[in-house]
């Protein structure tokens, strides 16, 4: 049978960025279920589809016998002389899927399992260019917001979620509005991989620290913690073996100029840079920044409980708005940090 499908195939293969030899097996395949209903005895079915020379066809080969014991794979010599006067017995003959079914089939039964197969293939390309991305920022427009507030952002032709509980406290983005998050997740579900992405996660802030500021980038300082309460206040400790390097002024940049840049990327959340170390006492008072803190004791080693002594007049800073300041640094420095 003459078909003329090649075009449509590049067409279809171009628009869903999948390459035309799983089209071409999708056809195949979907022509293989479809003639089962012709060919009703299970048998060996062949496909020979050619779509840049123009060639299909579909057929069954069978033994010729006098007597058959096996539909699957034999025909009778009388079945057989019907369909070649030459046939003979212990010869093979080849059985055609006629013109006029072949074509009924690729065009009914077929469709369906073309694209779903190219479906397949488009989801399994996503789950493939995104999972191996988990962690790294990217920029999408935003498209649509769902019934339940979560908004879905375009990424490279790719529809990805931006679920409402991973948005900044006050952050109110409208349809075309640029969009920059990190990829949180990458789920393999029925209906094709979904693509997470968070503005709120501690990755997204540590991605933005890496942009913003090379000795980060190039492992000269390390970021060892970073704890957030999204859109108000975050603590990031950073440490340095370099002598000649000052983590916290390299972090803040000439004038505050770096960490002033992300605060705004971040809607206006605060980041205090504290210099991590290994002395629960010394890190505890680094982390009650931006107070200054006159003492740390270990009240509890076991119960790993700290109090800090402050002036009156630093502490409503040491415990912060709402308790912000002290649960944030409690949570970075591993101890409950209580406020004397």
């Amino acid at each position: 049978m003459k078909v003329n499908v090649w075009n449509t195939i590049l067409q279809l293969s171009k628009e869903r960025r999948v390459d035309p030899s799983v089209i071409v097996n999708a056809i195949k395949e979907s022509l293989r279920v479809a003639s089962t209903q012709y060919f009703s005895h299970s048998e060996d079915i062949h496909i020979d589809f050619k779509p840049e020379k123009g060639i299909l066809r579909v057929y069954a080969i069978k033994k010729i016998c006098d007597q058959t014991q096996d539909n699957a794979h034999e025909i009778s010599i009388d079945d057989a002389k019907k369909i070649d006067p030459t046939a003979k017995t212990g010869k093979y003959i080849e059985l055609e899927l006629p013109s006029d079914t072949l074509g009924r089939i690729a065009a009914q039964a077929a469709k369906q399992v073309i694209f779903q197969k190219v479906r397949d293939a488009e989801q399994e390309k996503i789950y493939t260019t995104f999972a191996p991305r988990i962690g790294e920022i990217i920029t999408g427009v935003l498209r649509r917001h769902e019934p339940n507030n979560n908004m879905i952002v375009e990424v490279s032709k790719t529809d990805v979620l931006f679920p409402f509980r991973e948005k900044l406290p006050n952050e109110d983005f409208k349809r075309g509005d640029r969009i920059k998050a990190v990829i949180l997740n990458v789920l393999k579900e029925n209906k094709g991989p979904q693509v997470i992405v968070s503005r709120v996660h501690p990755n997204f802030l540590e991605k933005l620290l890496e942009i913003e500021i090379p000795e980060i980038a190039n492992g000269d300082i390390e970021i060892r913690d970073i704890v957030r309460h999204p859109g108000e206040r975050a603590k990031v400790a950073v440490y340095t073996e370099e002598e000649d390097i000052d983590p916290i002024g390299a972090c803040i940049g000439i004038k505050g100029n770096r960490i002033i840049a992300i605060s705004k990327e971040l809607n206006g959340e605060k980041i205090d840079i504290v210099e991590w170390s290994s002395n629960p006492l010394v890190y505890a008072k680094a982390a009650l920044s931006p107070a200054r803190i006159d003492k740390v004791f270990i009240l509890n080693k076991q119960e790993k409980r700290l109090q800090a002594v402050v002036h009156k007049d630093q502490l409503s800073l040491a415990i912060g708005k709402k308790g912000i300041n002290v649960r944030l640094a409690s949570k970075l420095v591993g101890w409950k940090i209580e406020i004397r």
